[in-house]
């Protein structure tokens, strides 16, 4: 953590802070030994990921940061504003209007989406809120929002290449994502940086890799565990000190989605996604109701503490950041793990999963994450001394209306980590596939690996399971977004052409113009 901090330079102190108030009760067992031996690895990731580059005005800005925001703020104007023009045809396609059957693919439009938002919709939109708050005030809600609309442009460009570069194999399944138009697109596109294309591609991968085994999946066990400490009686609950075994059981429910392959994810994803967010955004909605005449209060508190100069910690640069950092983790643009599993939807039209795909950051940062900070902020508890952090102080603020209410989140904690953990283990898979070959023996030892990840996750202390996840998932963005800058006309060729054969009637509406019996 000392690297860290040292790294970090006091603005992004995210995971020493959460490690200060978030960490499991204290003990000499197992999940301790676990945490001493993967804290140093976990330091070294973090510290190069979140170098702080000096900007100006005493302030310093992560390099993957500012990497994110100006390729999501360049795809909004390269593509004119698709993440608004492109909405409603989103929506259109994700209800199935332009479906066919018989289209190559494994799942449907929704199924990709689900699968797709199963990653996204976890615990950075419970638990990664409740930090950005609590270090950089309510402004840094405000620019989170800000991030995941600029972000709707970045998912759309990465997951229209996922389907125009994706591999249909043999057996019909598909492999695709940013390991293959970073190897193959550019290949494709420019000849001359073929090899700097497989590079990138090699790179993506053994990220994407890190990526799955921290954020996809010992973050999700890690704040899942923590929950259900603290609502079964915290240091003196019976878990006390027993991460490793609730990792263990969680391990083996995953193991029993996963084994069947994306097919069996799918199918669970579709039905749990849903579920989860209706649970979720209906217990928040209570609250707000419950305290309507403070929502006024603290709408004004977001858009204040926005641009107040002395909000939060590190002024106006450390609130931007904070929401920045928190939207990436959350909505994964431009990070290019989604187009993995979009690759999958079945369209002879790459566009239009790329329609489908900016629907994710609406739904997970401006949707749920805005709601998870309205709860906090209209409470009022990010201003009390020892909530705790994390997970622990959304808890705390929905307790604070009604006791019982933690005992409903927990379930949505489970169920926001469960789900993101089956579709990171698919992320995960398709990369170790892309670097050691398809095989099952390959899918199976990393499935193996991947549980065993769950159980360290458990075990392991907050603040170093922070550093690790944030660096590793926000590292894919590196290589994806070269390939998406070199890619982009590609893009823009495919939705212009798409967009004007559906106003042309050239591709047909099935539920305007139903097919024949």
């Amino acid at each position: 953590m000392r690297a860290a901090g040292r790294a970090l330079a006091g603005l992004c102190a995210l995971s020493s802070t959460a490690a200060v108030h978030a960490a499991p009760p204290a003990g000499t067992g197992l999940d301790e030994a676990i945490n001493n031996a993967f804290a140093p690895v976990a330091d070294a990731v973090s510290w190069l990921v979140f170098y702080p580059i000096p900007i100006g005005f005493g302030a310093s800005l992560p390099f993957v940061v500012l990497w994110l925001l100006i390729a999501a703020s360049a795809f909004t104007l390269y593509f004119r504003f698709i993440n608004v023009r492109g909405f409603a045809q989103g929506y259109r396609l994700i209800r199935g209007d332009f479906s066919r059957k018989d289209d190559p693919g494994e799942v449907t439009h929704f199924q990709a989406l689900a699968t797709a938002l199963s990653g996204t919709v976890g615990l950075g939109n419970i638990a990664g809120v409740a930090i950005a708050i609590s270090i950089g005030g309510p402004g840094a809600t405000f620019w989170m929002i800000v991030a995941g609309l600029l972000g709707m442009s970045s998912k759309f460009a990465e997951c229209t290449l996922g389907v125009k570069y994706r591999r249909i194999n043999a057996d019909g399944t598909v492999s695709g994502g940013p390991m293959y138009y970073l190897s193959r697109g550019i290949a494709e596109q420019h000849p001359s940086l073929a090899g700097f294309g497989k590079v990138l591609a090699v790179v993506f991968a053994i990220c994407c890799i890190g990526g799955s085994l921290g954020a996809g999946n010992m973050f999700q066990s890690n704040q899942s565990f923590q929950q259900m400490l603290q609502v079964s009686g915290g240091a003196d609950s019976w878990l006390a000190g027993k991460g490793w075994l609730f990792g263990l059981v969680m391990a083996v429910l995953v193991a029993g989605v996963i084994i069947g392959g994306l097919k069996s994810i799918a199918r669970v994803t579709g039905k749990l996604v849903p579920v989860m967010a209706v649970l979720y955004f209906a217990c928040g909605l209570y609250i707000i109701i419950a305290d309507i005449g403070n929502v006024g209060p603290a709408f004004r508190a977001i858009f204040e503490g926005a641009f107040t100069p002395e909000a939060g910690y590190g002024g106006f640069i450390g609130v931007l950041i904070q929401g920045f950092r928190r939207a990436a983790f959350s909505n994964e643009a431009g990070v290019g793990s989604a187009a993995i599993a979009h690759s999958a939807s079945r369209t002879n039209e790459p566009a239009s999963e790329g329609l489908v795909a900016l629907w994710e950051p609406f739904i997970d940062t401006v949707v749920i994450c805005t709601m998870t900070a309205l709860v906090i902020v209209i409470t009022g508890m990010y201003q009390v001394e020892g909530v705790g952090d994390g997970v622990q102080l959304t808890s705390m603020a929905y307790a604070s209306v009604l006791s019982w209410f933690p005992y409903l989140l927990t379930v949505s904690v489970l169920l926001f980590a469960f789900s993101t953990m089956l579709a990171w283990s698919y992320y995960g898979e398709k990369a170790a596939c892309y670097l050691l070959g398809e095989s099952r023996p390959v899918a199976l030892a990393y499935k193996l690996l991947f549980c065993t990840f769950v159980v360290i996750g458990a075990s392991s202390n907050l603040g170093v399971v922070m550093d690790f996840s944030d660096a590793m998932i926000l590292v894919m963005s590196v290589p994806n977004l070269i390939g998406v800058y070199l890619l982009a006309p590609v893009v823009r060729r495919e939705v212009e052409h798409y967009l004007a054969r559906v106003r042309g009637g050239e591709i047909r509406n099935y539920r305007r113009q139903p097919q024949p019996s």
